[in-house]
């Protein structure tokens, strides 16, 4: 079987993964994940998508992610995890799509205007 390929986006952050079956192990940008994701949470939102299907440590994943923080990078390689799961076996979906993992977070940072201190925040006004 060939490996997979799926996009996750979240924020500013792109993770591009390939799946291919193995022993579990989830490289990320060339380090291990508990290296790159050095929190807890963070390391289990890599393997949320795996804990609600019970696929751990039956897939490789090899992760190049780029950009944002390391929250919206971890956000965006569960994504693309939990898409890479759907295509592996359809029965999958329902379980993931309960968790919320396939739902694409479209909230991003609101841009800044002109005439203004940020984006919603003013310069203070006097009236005299």
């Amino acid at each position: 079987m060939n490996a997979i390929h799926k996009v996750g986006r979240r924020k500013t952050s792109v993770a591009r993964i390939y799946m291919t079956p193995g022993t579990g192990a989830i490289t990320v940008n060339e380090r291990e994940y508990k290296n790159y994701f050095t929190t807890g949470p963070l390391q289990y939102k890599l393997n949320q998508p795996f804990i609600v299907t019970n696929l751990k440590e039956q897939w490789d994943v090899v992760v190049n992610v780029q950009g944002g923080g390391i929250t919206g990078q971890a956000e965006a390689v569960r994504l693309a995890i939990s898409r890479a799961i759907c295509e592996v076996g359809t029965e999958h979906r329902p379980a993931l799509k309960k968790e919320g993992l396939l739902t694409r977070d479209p909230r991003m940072v609101e841009r800044k205007k002109p005439g203004q201190k940020k984006a919603r925040k003013r310069f203070q006004f006097s009236k005299r």
